[in-house]
Order: structure tokens, then sequence, then C-alpha cells
């Protein structure tokens, strides 16, 4: 069941706020959607689940339009997160799985499993209002699966948590992405899609300018990052060509290189100089791509 956006741009007036997007999302697979704020990617989500609709182009899932007949097959986790803060728990729950085409003894079933699951047992009957923030999400990111989704879309899923918290829901992603569930998901953190997706698009004012298989994004970026610990002053560094950027730390220095070979020189730079503690090759971070691509910084 393939998600395909073929040439797809959204206007509001004469301002483009998706421009000619056009990508494949694999199925059962974990896809990232990535840019600044206002880079057009709740727009997109949005425009995926028919909420509202493109300018142009065509959105296609398994060859067909998304509308609400498939709904039940659907789960919507929106950046401003949307329960009712009087309702309790179950009730919520109950509410929203009904609407999803569920039995109300299924729903049960499912949230108890997710409630002991998140570690959070005992809010069965607790209202909305009396959690605290972090697990008032835990709530909307239940209400987004108890259905069991075969498409998923997370819009900042992880904003807001204390790192525990994130760890627990990026863990039930992978869980969901292994039982056949087909997940996009944006985010202000590159670590985590770094981590979590092996496909990835990086807007830019509602262009895509990276995307593709993340293993591909970083092989065909061609920079590394060279991490050098030693004992001695490493000021020189920054005139050996081929090396395009040099950050200083107490105990070293990490730097950009142009290629491996570049790395090979630098090593041999090194040699007579003094006691080196460290020095170690890396790929490229997503955000070293970002900078150079989208020229900024990402956060």
């Amino acid at each position: 069941m393939t998600l395909k956006l073929d040439n797809v741009t959204k206007k509001f007036g004469s301002f483009a706020a998706v421009d000619q997007l056009s990508l494949e999302i694999p199925d059962q697979q974990i896809f990232g959607f990535l840019g600044a704020n206002g880079a057009g990617k709740t727009t997109t989500f949005r425009m995926i689940l028919g909420l509202i609709d493109q300018t142009s182009g065509s959105i296609l899932w398994n060859g067909e339009k998304i509308d609400y007949s498939k709904s039940d097959m659907i789960g919507y986790l929106p950046e401003e997160r949307g329960l009712y803060p009087k309702l309790k728990v179950r009730d919520q729950l109950i509410y929203l799985g009904k609407l999803r085409g569920m039995k109300k003894q299924e729903v049960i079933t499912e949230l108890n499993g997710w409630l002991e699951r998140f570690k959070v047992p005992d809010y069965l009957d607790k209202k909305i209002e009396e959690l605290s923030k972090g697990n008032q999400q835990k709530i909307q990111f239940i209400s987004a699966v108890i259905h069991k989704p075969k498409l998923l879309i997370l819009d900042e899923p992880f904003s807001g948590l204390d790192p525990l918290n994130v760890e627990m829901l990026k863990q039930a992603v992978v869980d969901l992405k292994k039982q056949g569930t087909s997940i996009v998901f944006s985010s202000h953190r590159m670590e985590h899609v770094e981590e979590l997706c092996e496909y990835l698009c990086i807007l830019q004012n509602g262009k895509p300018v990276v995307q593709g298989g993340l293993k591909e994004i970083k092989r065909s970026f061609g920079k590394k990052n060279v991490i050098i610990h030693a004992d001695f002053d490493l000021d020189f560094i920054q005139n050996i060509s081929g090396v395009v950027r040099v950050k200083n730390y107490q105990d070293g220095i990490t730097c950009q290189v142009e290629s491996e070979e570049v790395a090979g020189r630098l090593f041999e730079s090194l040699q007579g100089k003094g006691f080196v503690r460290r020095f170690e090759l890396e790929e490229p971070s997503l955000n070293d791509i970002f900078i150079e691509k989208a020229g900024e910084s990402y956060e």
C-alpha cells in the first residue's frame, strides 16, 4: 500500500505552502519529514488525509484517493493536540474508537493494554485535564493507534515529552512498523529521524531539498566528520586543504572533511606532534546535510 504524492501544490492565495512535491512513501516503513516551521509539513499531512484539498497534483494511497471511507485504516496524531479535557480517558477513547468502527469492549481491551505498556494503568477513569501534558500526549497517541491503522501519520509526536517518554513512544512506533503499519512522521529533532527512518524528505519553503533513503543520502553527500582529541594544539588543522568546518571543544575538535582521502592526510599531519587520544571518522549527520542543502541550521 504505497502512498504516492505526484506534483502536489497547495496555494493559499498567491502563497505556495507546498510547491510541486513528489514523493513515494514505501509500504510498512517509517518515513521522516524534516523542515523548519512553515516548511509545509503539516499542510502536506492535511492534504494526505483529505482535510484540505491540494491546489494541483494527486495524492493516492494504494492507487486510490483517501476519503472518509478509509478512516478506519488511518491514524493521525495532529501537532495541535485535541482531546476533550472534561472527558475521562475511557469515555474519550470509546468515542474515538467507535468512530473508527470498533466495539466498546474491543476499545477497552486495547486501551488497557496500551495504558499498561505506557506505565499509566490507573488512568482509565481519570479526566484528561487531570493528566500532565506528557501523559495527555500518551493518550492522544493511543487514540491514533488503537484501531490498528495501516497508515499512521504523526505530526511532531515527541515534542514536549521527557527523554524517558520519548523512548517509550519511539519503541511503540518501531513495534507498529514491525506489525505492518506504514508510518509518516515529522519532527524537529534530526536525531529522532536519523534513528527511526530509512527514508526521509527535507522540506524547505514547501519544496523538497533532500529526499530518498537515509543511507544513500549520507553516501552521496561525500563529506565526513572527524573527531580528534589530542594533548597538543590542533589549530593548524583548519589550514589543511579539504578541511571545511572546524569546531573547537575543551578536549579537542570536530571538523568536516571533503573526503576520506582528506581524513587520511589529516591523520598523517598528527604524527610526531604528541599523544592522540582519539581519532574517529564519522558519517555526516542529518544536521550537516541540512545546513549544506538548506543553507541554515535546523533548530
